[in-house]
């Protein structure tokens, strides 16, 4: 952190000593093919152009019919379907929960890539299977790129001044912008943990789509009891006040600042990462599996978050809503939302009413679960 966290470049060699890909290249394949993934088919060559996008899911025909070399598929949100993903992304929660994404991973046959390109956040490359060869520009890129005509946003220019080759266990950092490269050597796949990064467009037009569903739409700018005026070009000063105030009370203090941040952090990033369960969980259950000693997942650990309250208390942000909690269940919120096995978080709270309700709420919501 140091170092290197969105300073420069750096290859962690045998940095997961033990990691190898948990997904064969047909497991893969077959997640591709399920309506609840999200995936991709980049085609360098043999497609209706270079660099062609294919969208899944896709049919076991889509993969008979692809060349030998120059392709890749990319899955996200591996973390959402395979437990062993979720846990590879406990690894990198030295970073704040919030800016977490997901477990992206890719297959490439030898010479598959998704070309040179700049993403706008900080990733981890861990390679799982075969090897890849990763050229680099060291220098970030911060002006908008040129790109080929193509769905790809593959660079038009990509001028490499390092490269590695990374095998299972390596880990390749990058800050955000960093141009690079990657091509694998055989048959490969790359466990990719990416990170969010809000622009700060994203985070005004959140607030204010947010502050503007809470206004009264009927209070308008007024000027009842003033004076005929002389100078009907003039903005008066009582006019600017009244629109400053207005506007001013959109932000009445930190506090409601800060609420929303927690709220707008934690939303989940895609329709699909978080699914209820079909049949809402009752309080009993809940209990009785916890003592029982079942393991608990989070559903996406961005969606967790909290911080101190007033009085001792804490707010706890989980999955975009929000739960205020007093002094005596404070210590719940860093409970939930830390490195500890959810199930070993929850289990002092079982004898209390209040956070057995608050707890029994994130599983029917989908954002704790037992998981099969």
């Amino acid at each position: 952190m140091e170092r290197h966290w969105q300073r420069e470049p750096v290859v962690l060699r045998a940095a997961l000593p033990e990691f190898r890909s948990p997904l064969t290249p047909g497991e893969l394949a077959g997640l591709a093919c399920e309506d609840d993934v999200e995936s991709r088919l980049i085609l360098e060559r043999g497609g209706a152009e270079p660099w062609e996008v294919r969208h899944g899911p896709f049919a076991e025909r889509d993969f008979t019919s692809l060349p030998d070399t120059h392709w890749t598929l990319l899955v996200q949100e591996l973390d959402r379907h395979l437990d062993v993903a979720a846990e590879l992304l406990d690894l990198f929660r030295f970073v704040p929960n919030w800016r977490i994404d997901d477990v992206m991973v890719s297959y490439a046959p030898r010479e598959g890539s998704a070309g040179p390109h700049v993403d706008n956040y900080d990733v981890f490359l861990v390679q799982g299977l075969g090897r890849r060869r990763w050229a680099i520009e060291k220098r970030p890129r911060e002006a908008p790129e040129r790109t080929l005509p193509c769905a790809a946003n593959v660079l038009r220019e990509f001028e490499p001044d390092e490269e590695w080759v990374l095998e299972p266990g390596d880990v390749l950092y990058l800050p955000p912008r960093v141009p690079h490269h990657g091509v694998a050597l055989d048959d490969c796949m790359t466990y990719s943990i990416g990170f969010r990064a809000p622009t700060r467009t994203d985070l005004v037009a959140s607030f204010l789509d947010e502050r503007l569903q809470r206004q009264d739409r009927t209070e308008r700018l007024g000027d009842a009891g003033r004076r005929a005026t002389s100078d009907p070009g003039l903005l008066e000063p009582a006019a600017l006040r009244h629109a400053r105030e207005l506007l001013r009370a959109l932000v009445r203090d930190d506090a409601t600042l800060d609420r929303w941040f927690g709220r707008f952090v934690t939303e989940p990033r895609r329709e699909a990462t978080v699914q209820p369960p079909d049949r809402p969980m009752t309080a009993d259950s809940v209990i009785r599996r916890l003592r029982g000693g079942e393991p608990v997942r989070r559903a996406a650990p961005s969606c967790f978050a909290y911080f101190p309250g007033p009085d001792g208390g804490a707010q706890l942000f989980v999955g975009g809503a929000e739960y205020a909690l007093d002094a005596g269940r404070a210590a719940l919120a860093p409970g939930v939302c830390g490195t500890a096995p959810p199930h070993e978080a929850l289990l002092p709270w079982l004898e209390d009413g209040t956070a057995v309700e608050l707890i029994v709420d994130l599983f029917n919501r989908g954002y704790l679960l037992f998981p099969p």
